[in-house]
């Protein structure tokens, strides 16, 4: 048999053909997140409110949020949105900002007393940048490194400044500007991250969204193809094998379309149980903080039930290969796809497509706003919804038009004949 081509041939040309698909589709996505990077939301708040800077008023904190949304971006990386304060903290709160960079009141001021004499050294003016864990931890930490490095490069414009203002004044003064003037004036600006939307210390950095949904599609996935192999052993069309015993029952006449409504039916009534076993373990005995328990539930079960659906919408109308193209379409394209770990915006054009319609992204973005976001419709929760009834739509009209198609044309299911036992080998012998 190991010298037969033909025991070879198929086996390697379709392990293969899927390893090289799933090293490009994952490997593809992770690669260079910063290169990728396109339009990252990140806010834009002055709450500056001005004051006199050498006998003329101004307002440093408008020209910094000004000076940032307008600088030269030839990539179109970050995508800066000029709020006031309650927008940020809405923007923050709904998951559509990733970080915010604040000016606070007071800040010109600050500014101003770098430059005065007094018996005291003036506070350095400071700038706030907010993060945003439940957006992702890799979302947030690179939308925090870009805030920090605007805010950092607007300290060494102002610092430029403000050292020639002084280094003018001086002579006329009559006084020199010292080294650690000289030093405070080049960066004047001290940059403070807080997090600006906290989450729960049991939400995993913000990626307990992520394995939750990853729980729900890989229940309705596998159950899906336990189902499918358990129908088609009860219907004796596959045997059944536990170690050395084989068994296979008499055949039960039944049609494409009948036997994908009894899979159908048994995906949805198990995924009460899977669902209710994810949500027990991760909130019951794990402790994973969530809220809006009822919601969460109600929203796992339908997501499983749909992931189920559709597989088994796959298995009918493909056979064997409807394995592998589930495992694509639900798992491998979905993964990558997901903005859960790394960011929509940071992922090569091809993964920013496929998170239009692939079922991770949106059922993630769902999960995330029932525990992060107070289920706020427009974190993701109405996204979510319906999306998966357009999946429920295209499963069933998909799943029902290959089966009545098959049905219609005759294309029954080959029917073996029901084995007579061997004596040597009959159940009873078996067991």
């Amino acid at each position: 048999m190991l010298r037969n081509p033909r025991v070879w041939l198929l086996p390697t040309v379709i392990i293969g053909l899927v390893s090289l698909l799933l090293s490009l589709v994952y490997m593809g996505g992770i690669l260079n997140p910063r290169g990728d990077l396109s339009r990252m939301p990140i806010g834009l708040v002055n709450l500056d409110r001005g004051s006199v800077v050498g006998g003329q008023p101004a307002n440093l904190g408008a020209q910094i949020t000004q000076g940032i949304a307008t600088a030269p971006d030839p990539a179109g990386q970050v995508d800066w949105r000029v709020l006031d304060g309650p927008g940020a903290a809405d923007g923050l709160a709904a998951g559509k900002l990733y970080a915010v960079l604040e000016v606070p009141d007071g800040f010109t001021a600050a500014v101003a007393a770098l430059g005065s004499a007094g018996p005291r050294a003036p506070a350095r003016p400071t700038v706030s940048v907010l993060s945003n864990p439940g957006a992702g931890s890799l979302a947030s930490s690179l939308a925090t490194s870009i805030a920090q490095a605007a805010a950092k490069a607007a300290s060494v414009q102002l610092g430029s400044s403000l050292t020639a203002r002084l280094q003018a004044q001086a002579p006329a003064q009559g006084a020199a500007v010292s080294n650690a003037a000289r030093l405070l004036l080049a960066d004047p600006v001290t940059v403070n991250v807080v997090v600006g939307h906290p989450i729960g210390t049991h939400s995993g950095l913000g990626l307990t969204a992520f394995y939750y949904t990853l729980l729900l599609v890989l229940s309705g996935f596998l159950g899906a193809s336990v189902i499918s192999n358990g129908v088609d052993v009860a219907l004796g069309y596959a045997a059944s094998e536990l170690g050395p015993i084989r068994r296979q029952f008499p055949t039960v006449p039944i049609s494409r379309t009948q036997t994908l409504l009894v899979t159908w039916a048994m995906s949805v009534g198990l995924s009460v149980l899977t669902s209710s076993l994810i949500m027990l373990a991760s909130v019951a005995v794990l402790g994973m903080d969530a809220s809006h328990l009822p919601l969460l539930w109600v929203f796992s079960f339908c997501a499983s039930a749909i992931v189920g659906m559709g597989v088994q919408a796959l298995l009918a109308a493909f056979g064997g290969v409807g394995q592998l193209l589930s495992m694509f379409v639900f798992i491998a394209l979905a993964l990558p796809s997901s903005g859960a770990t790394i960011p929509l915006e940071a992922l090569p054009r091809f993964y920013r497509v496929l998170a239009e319609f692939e079922p991770m992204r949106q059922l993630t973005g769902g999960v995330r706003s029932i525990l992060y976001f107070d289920a706020r419709a427009d974190a993701g929760l109405t996204r979510a919804w319906i999306m998966m009834a357009v999946g429920l739509v295209a499963a069933l009209a998909f799943g029902f038009a290959m089966t009545s198609y098959y049905d219609r044309r005759g294309l029954h299911r080959i029917v073996p004949e029901p084995a007579e036992p061997h004596p040597a080998h009959s159940p009873a012998a078996d067991g």
